[in-house]
């Protein structure tokens, strides 16, 4: 089937977002959790060597890697549906439990790991889109541009701000930095949930450019852009050609300093480019040489969600003082080094753990519960049925 072609590609471009997002968050953790250190906001000059260094990282990877995820999960949704519809299951039926359960994963990594989790907002993005599609295609393009329009809208009514000088300040990160470097694993669990609202405030304020690019990756997959076939080909060359000419350039915008484009290019510009790394990464995967690699990305990709856990639980023990404590002490090239170790030893434990199983730890997990919990709805409803006849 035409399906089974698509998912291996699908896989890699999965797996290469989640490694890709940890070389945006490694900064995160590298200067405890100062998020001055991937903007450009305390810079009025050019920088050090470092600092040019880190910037040329989050150039390929700062809201790109995450669009692309984002866009994945969004065709994720989309195979969910697919598999609805084939055996005539109501729709969004079982998948309300996956978003459930996706929910309550991302509120025990933001809780147990890391404040800046992208999960939840998933989920509540996930809720949102499964009743778009259901609605038809003509309410899901509606909401397509709709959304779309009003984060765009809003991202200008921000840099227009910006240049009257109302922007967002990171003054007051050092106590931060300080209980990262110093507290316990347990007090900076009680900061997080003492500070909830705020951390979450990213995740409610990208919710609209999550709707776009959810929707996007369903129209993507049913325009069969991750198939093995001319029209595929066709239309992944017009995404190398939008990223090539249009996102990169927009993108180079991050190297001016001062803070005044941080916001359009990691909410506008990015996503751009993120489309454009499917047409970049579709032309790499016909280089049959390096096969090897592009499964190691897949095996990645199948286990996507324990892979992304991971990388986040290692970074903190790395940096934070509960763990080795070297964050804040480490350079550029140190912190690239990390990041890039990390992501191979991912490429490594996921084949290695696919060798033996069949679904990465977390995912089994999230596949037996939904399981369990759907069985369990279905006996009480068979039963209260039953008593009812």
């Amino acid at each position: 089937m035409q399906m089974q072609q698509r998912l291996p590609f699908i896989d890699m471009l999965r797996g290469f977002a989640v490694l890709g997002t940890l070389g945006t968050n490694i900064w995160i953790f590298a200067y405890l959790g100062d998020l001055s250190y991937i903007t450009t906001s305390n810079y009025s000059g050019w920088w050090s060597f470092q600092d040019f260094l880190r910037m040329v990282v989050l150039f390929f990877v700062n809201g790109k890697l995450l669009g692309l995820l984002t866009i994945m999960f969004g065709v994720g949704l989309q195979l969910k549906y697919q598999q609805a519809l084939r055996r005539s299951n109501a729709w969004p039926g079982v998948y309300l439990w996956t978003i459930v359960f996706l929910g309550l994963e991302g509120l025990l990594h933001y809780t147990l790991v890391m404040e800046y989790d992208i999960l939840m907002s998933y989920a509540a993005t996930a809720f949102i889109v499964a009743f778009l599609i259901r609605l038809g295609n003509k309410a899901m393009t509606w909401a397509f541009y709709l959304f779309g329009s009003f984060h765009v809208l809003l991202i200008l009514f921000i840099f227009i701000s910006t240049l009257q000088g109302i922007g967002v300040s990171f003054n007051g990160m050092e106590s931060v930095a300080t209980l990262y470097e110093n507290g316990s694993w347990l007090a900076q669990v009680q900061h997080r949930l003492t500070n909830f609202l705020f951390y979450r405030s990213e995740a409610i304020f990208i919710i609209p450019m999550n709707i776009f690019l959810f929707l996007l990756g369903v129209k993507l997959m049913r325009n069969n852009v991750f198939s093995q076939t001319d029209r595929g080909r066709q239309i992944r060359q017009k995404l190398f050609t939008i990223g090539i000419y249009i996102g990169i350039p927009l993108n180079l915008l991050i190297f001016i300093p001062g803070g005044l484009f941080d916001f359009p290019v990691r909410y506008l510009c990015a996503p751009i480019l993120s489309i454009g790394y499917i047409g970049i990464l579709g032309k790499l995967v016909e280089y049959k040489r390096f096969n090897w690699l592009w499964q190691r990305f897949a095996q990645v990709g199948k286990m996507s969600l324990s892979c992304y856990v991971l990388q986040n639980i290692l970074a903190s023990f790395i940096f934070y003082g509960w763990g080795l404590g070297l964050g804040g002490h480490v350079n550029s090239v140190i912190v690239i080094c990390i990041w890039l170790t990390l992501s191979f030893l991912q490429l490594v434990m996921a084949s290695i753990w696919l060798q033996h199983f069949q679904l990465g730890p977390m995912e089994w997990i999230r596949q037996k519960s939904i399981r369990a919990m759907t069985q369990q709805f279905a006996t009480k409803e068979g039963v209260g049925n039953k008593n009812i006849s």
